[in-house]
Formats: C-alpha cells, structure tokens, sequence
C-alpha cells in the first residue's frame, strides 16, 4: 500500500530512511530547517566525514556505550557494508584509515553529501529544505506536521530524524525532543557525550596545547575505578581533550558525585622500572637541580607540575634526593592528579546522550510502542558510542530499519 510519509531532520539518519522508504513505492517528503542536507556530516572527521567504522559488525557493539542490545537488530540489518556499497553506487570511493576508520578517498566531507543526494533524487524523495517543523500533531490516525514558515501537511506515517542538541549550529537544537513529548514520550536525561573535561587545576592553563601521546586516564568514584582509557589527549586552557578524554566521557557523564581523575604518565613501565629509569636519569644529572633533570622523562612545561605533586623541593639538587622522595616521584608519574570540575556543555559534545527512552520504540522496527505510525531513528534515541564511525552508522542503521517499516 502506498503511504505519506514524513521525515523531520535531514541527517544521516533522516537521508537514510526517507530513501529507504522511497524505494519501496510511498510518497516521501523529508522536511530540513537548514539550506542544505547533511550539515553535521560536513564537520564529522574533522570535515572529511569519518562515514563508518570497517570492523566487523559484531564488534560495533563493544563501542557502543548506552543501549547496545537495543540496536542488534539494526546493526544486522543495515551494516558497515551495507552503507559503504551504497554509497558506491551513488559515485563515493572510500578509503580505510588507522583504527578502521572508513573516509571519502577525496577527502571531502561534500562529496558524502552529493552522493547521498543523488540517491534521494533517483529514489523519489521531496525534500523540502528551509523548512523547519514547529509542531506536530497526532489525530488517532493521521499526522499533521507545521512548518514554522506556513503550510500544514497532513501524511499517514511519520519519522523523527531531529538528532540531539550537540552541535547546534548545524541545527540540532533538541526539537524532536519537544515532538516526542508532545505525544506521550519520555526523554532520558540528556547528557553530553564525547565531551571534553573541565578541571578545577588552575595551572592547566599554563599547559593549554600540550599533547601526551601513550597515557593512561583513569577515573575512581571514591575508591572505585570506573574507567581507564590508553592514548593521546591535549591540555586546554579550560582542562583536558583528545581522543581518551573524549571516550573517557562516554563512561563517567552519569556520575554526579566524588569523580576523580588520575593521569599515568608513564604506564608502558611499572612503578620499578620506572623507579629504575629515574635512577638512570639521576645518576645521568646527579649535580643538577630536580626541576633540570627531568628533560629525558617528561615534556618541560610539565613537569614543575609533576614535582609539585611529587612533594619535592624543585631546587633540590638530584645526588641529594631521598630514596623515599624519589618513591613519591614515581607515584606522581604514575598518579598524577587532575581535579575534575564538569564537562563542557552539551553544544560541545559530539553526540547526546539520552533521548528517546528505547523501551517505548520497538528495536526491530524503530516504531513507538505508544503511536503506531512514528517512528524514530538517529540520534534522538538514548544511545551513543565511542568515536570512530560508530555513531553515524548507528544513525544509518537505526535510520533503515524505520524506512522499511513504515
């Protein structure tokens, strides 16, 4: 049976199922408030579009942070293979980087875009862009959805693509939020999620821009460690970012109370050959004041920070360092504290996280267990993963199962 069909939000997750939808013979509009598809996309990957992830479909879901269960359905229906062929066949070559990381091979975040047009072109989608929803209302059987700049349009099913409130610039400001409630939804809190840190350390202005490469994050509730995470991050002039804080931020935007963060600046040595190497250095320097004979051990700008949490005199010359101060240096190495303040707000977090509670949306369809007929998919659910293409792909997936659903 040929259906009306709405799709509110042009994203990924909205290209997906108004074409998927299309292709099956209903009348497809997707409405988009901004002048052009896909703003989000343009900017993912730092503006190449990481599209998806290439590992196998089956371990998307150790990436996957809220709600994985929820989206094994989806996944398996529309995978990582499934998003890259079709784009193929719209004219994308993709290209695999480190981390399995999927990209455009030119590189350009557009060119995602344009294939995806072409595909709506060719299935049949009405895309209405600069048309931004106001309101929508359910009779018991049809759907009628406003456009804030005039006109009314009346259609038999309806899909929710709005995404989060991360990035509001490109139009993810939480509207859909408003329409799902609107009709007997509830919204988990929402949260930021891949969101730099802010630390209460007043020095870590001084280190804003310094990298680490090789380091271990590590958050304790009390004495409880909750998280740890191995990689690269940054200093800013608000805390810390990079990818380990990013993903360290999936893992701990629920704990509201006695977070506390440790930074193991060496964790490829143990606390005896790091007490080793430090013996090597010391022996190297052993006239030289403390705060000159770290240079082999630590970036500079970093380490009068490192002495000070070491409790060391930072003038103290190496020969005349106490076995027990140098046992506190290895632990301020090993335990550098940084004091957790909050998260940057959620227009800076990557994704959201909350949503649409997933227990009122059926996994192997995406339609509302409360309004038969609407559907939701993307972002505006409560689920989010960890950087790398899982995101988006959840986006597709989610995305596909609601257009061949309708």
């Amino acid at each position: 049976m040929k259906l009306k069909v709405a799709v509110i939000g042009g994203g990924p997750a909205g290209i997906i199922a108004a074409g998927a939808a299309a292709e099956r013979g209903h009348d497809v509009l997707l409405f988009e408030k901004n002048e052009q598809l896909g703003k989000k996309l343009f900017i993912t990957g730092k503006g190449r579009c990481n599209i998806t992830n290439a590992a196998p479909i089956e371990e998307f879901f150790d990436n996957i942070v809220t709600n994985r269960n929820f989206l094994y359905s989806s996944l398996y229906t529309f995978d990582n293979n499934a998003i890259i062929d079709l784009l193929g066949r719209y004219g994308l070559s993709t290209k695999v980087e480190r981390g399995n990381r999927v990209f455009p091979k030119s590189d350009k975040s557009s060119d995602v875009i344009k294939a995806f047009k072409r595909y709506l072109d060719q299935v049949g989608v009405d895309i209405r862009l600069n048309s931004e929803v106001s309101h929508i209302k359910y009779d018991g059987e049809s759907f009628t959805v406003f456009i804030k700049n005039g006109g009314e349009f009346t259609f038999d099913r309806l899909v929710v693509t709005t995404g989060g409130k991360s990035y509001p610039a490109t139009g993810s400001t939480g509207d859909g939020y408003l329409f799902a409630k609107s009709v007997g939804h509830t919204i988990t809190e929402l949260r930021p999620s891949l969101v730099p840190i802010e630390l209460s350390d007043s020095w870590v202005k001084e280190l804003m821009g310094l990298s680490l490469k090789n380091v271990s994050l590590t958050a304790y509730q009390g004495k409880k460690e909750v998280h740890s995470e191995f990689g690269e991050m940054v200093f800013t002039h608000y805390g810390i970012s990079g990818p380990i804080v990013l993903s360290m931020s999936n893992y701990v935007n629920d704990i509201r109370s006695d977070l506390r963060l440790t930074l193991d600046l060496k964790p490829a040595l143990d606390e005896e050959k790091l007490d080793a190497r430090i013996i090597r250095d010391f022996n190297q320097f052993s006239n030289k004041q403390l705060k000159n004979a770290l240079n082999d051990l630590l970036p500079q700008r970093l380490i009068p920070w490192v002495i000070k949490a070491s409790g060391i005199y930072p003038d103290k010359v190496v020969h005349q360092i106490t076995k027990e101060e140098r046992e506190s240096l290895v632990t301020a190495l090993k335990n550098f504290p940084l004091h957790f303040k909050g998260f940057r707000p959620i227009e800076e977090g990557i994704v959201t996280s909350g949503g649409v509670n997933v227990k009122e949306i059926n996994p192997s369809t995406m339609e509302s267990k409360i309004i038969p007929g609407l559907f939701f998919a993307g972002e505006i659910i409560d689920v989010d993963a960890l950087t790398g293409g899982y995101n988006l792909q959840i986006a597709y997936s989610t995305g596909y199962l609601a257009g061949i659903n309708v």
